[in-house]
């Protein structure tokens, strides 16, 4: 198995402004072992970049596609970057 580290940047289409997203992704990250941020758009998009083992990506894109009401995901984009070396997790504001 292969825990190199790797980057994966989201963008979220949806109800995910004003529904507390941001925090729920934030307490994602940290429950998944994944580093990164995430911030809102202009467009009414969140964006999300995150770096951590292949499994802990796969499991942090899972939760996002499973959020809880109200939030409602109805498109993520997902694409393989490569990492930067981020450490934590933070809501950009």
């Amino acid at each position: 198995m292969n825990d190199a580290r790797r980057g994966r940047s989201f963008r979220a289409h949806g109800r995910v402004q004003g529904v507390g997203f941001r925090w729920f992704v934030r307490d994602a990250a940290l429950r998944t072992g994944v580093a990164g941020w995430v911030r809102n758009e202009p467009d009414g998009s969140v964006s999300i970049w995150t770096e951590g083992s292949a499994q802990a990506l796969e499991r942090f894109e899972q939760v996002l596609r499973n959020a809880p009401p109200p939030i409602l995901v109805d498109r993520l984009i997902a694409v393989d970057e490569p990492p930067l070396g981020s450490e934590g997790f933070t809501i950009r504001f």
